[in-house]
């Protein structure tokens, strides 16, 4: 299945991140544009969403927009209309995506939205029949929440009886990628974060779903993550 199937063919990414933890590679592009194996992290982004059936992007940008704006003026990914829509001032996420959605003229239902600095192998389609069949006006792809350290297992007399390194813990996290029911973003905040305002909201009321994935999955914010980003790359060729 692909998002074709179900009428999508519009996402919207964030891509006007700083990332400042990734310094000294973003002190001239934005985050999403810093490479990975030759290619930005936001083309490999780009790349997964035109593999799910999306055929045209909106990129918001934000700090050095011009640089996506350049870099995406020469078309990178095959199948995939790439467009920019450059907030003037910092918006929040939710505002954001709200912006976005009002100057690009989408009119599909739905809508695809995620982080631009987010690489999955999670397929779309299943997330999208969810959505479709839970009735939610949100759908959010979950991961599981990892441990950063190695745990001690240990009994009720303090006798210690095993070591496992970086477990997977009992819980799960956004993962940044959303299905949206286009009507739902005029409920995202002018200015703000709909993680805090919006979303908390539609789930009070029953309206949020969520997919849980145990695709590999990785958020980008150091320079670890790109490392175990290129692994993950390099097992797959």
């Amino acid at each position: 299945m692909t998002t074709s199937d179900l009428s999508v063919t519009t996402a919207l990414v964030l891509a006007g991140g700083k990332g400042e933890r990734l310094k000294p590679l973003t002190d001239d592009r934005p985050k999403p544009m810093v490479l990975l194996n030759g290619k930005p992290i936001l083309e490999h982004h780009l790349a997964w969403l035109a593999a799910n059936g999306i055929s045209r992007a909106v990129l918001l940008t934000g700090y050095k927009a011009g640089v996506i704006a350049d870099y995406f003026a020469t078309p990178r990914v095959d199948g995939l209309t790439v467009e920019c829509v450059e907030e003037k001032q910092p918006l929040g996420r939710g505002g954001a995506f709200r912006n976005g959605y009002e100057h690009s003229a989408i009119g599909d239902e739905l809508v695809v939205a995620t982080n631009g600095d987010v690489l999955t192998d999670q397929p779309l389609g299943p997330m999208l029949k969810l959505h479709r069949t839970s009735g939610a006006l949100a759908t959010v792809l979950l991961a599981p929440l990892m441990s950063q350290v190695g745990i001690v297992e240990v009994d009720d007399l303090g006798a210690v009886r095993d070591f496992t390194e970086k477990p997977r813990l009992p819980y799960w996290i956004n993962a940044g990628v959303y299905i949206l029911a286009t009507s739902v973003l005029a409920q995202f905040p002018v200015q703000g974060d709909h993680e805090t305002t919006t979303f908390p909201k539609l789930a009070r009321e029953g309206l949020m779903a969520g997919f849980r994935s145990d695709a590999f999955w990785k958020s980008v914010e150091t320079a670890k993550d790109l490392s175990e980003v290129r692994e993950h790359l390099a097992g797959r060729s």
